[in-house]
């Protein structure tokens, strides 16, 4: 789950089952001790079905959770970059899990397939493309606000990323070229 859409979502799933969570965070249902390892295999079954006809998945590995855990922390260091100046993702990654940032970062490369850093780059550069079709800032105002050294840093990457300049995908104005971030 990564947006606020997605959390009404698996609410309105729960509800029509009568479970009642204690917290719907990013990527994450506390269904509280009360359902522990208690919960009814039917019932549990049903949730998946439920669930996966809106495109979740019920992951139940630490390992999956975690690294739920770590794509969401990405997506939300991305939307709250103009807040974190100069604090770089590892630390931001590591101080909001249990887990040295090595450690983390060969678990998501073995499982993902890709590093941490490429993960983060995708959703930097959909966040882009994003304020690009918005076209209220400058190519300038959005370098500065994702944190990008320079507009030139900025560009070369999104050409990287993309095969576009930023400058001929705001011309676009195709929104058909921005992918969903839960399909990254």
């Amino acid at each position: 789950m990564v947006c606020e859409r997605c959390q009404i979502v698996i609410g309105s799933v729960l509800q029509e089952l009568n479970l009642q969570p204690r917290s719907i965070v990013l990527g994450e249902v506390d269904l509280g001790d009360v359902y522990g390892e208690l919960l009814d295999p039917l019932l549990l079954e049903q949730l998946e079905a439920k669930l996966e006809s809106y495109g979740f998945e019920l992951l139940s590995s630490k390992k999956s959770q975690l690294i739920e855990k770590i794509k969401s922390l990405c997506i939300e260091y991305v939307q709250r970059s103009i807040d974190l100046e100069r604090v770089k993702l590892s630390s931001y990654i590591s101080d909001r899990l249990p887990h040295e940032y090595n450690y983390l970062s060969q678990l998501f490369s073995s499982v993902e397939g890709t590093t941490i850093e490429h993960f983060y780059i995708r959703q930097r550069i959909e966040k882009v493309k994003e304020l690009l079709v918005y076209n209220e800032l400058s190519l300038g105002e959005i370098a500065y606000q994702l944190g990008y050294s320079s507009v030139a840093h900025l560009s070369g990457q999104f050409k990287k990323v993309t095969g576009l300049t930023p400058s001929y995908f705001r011309t676009l104005k195709d929104a058909g070229k921005r992918r969903s971030l839960d399909g990254l």
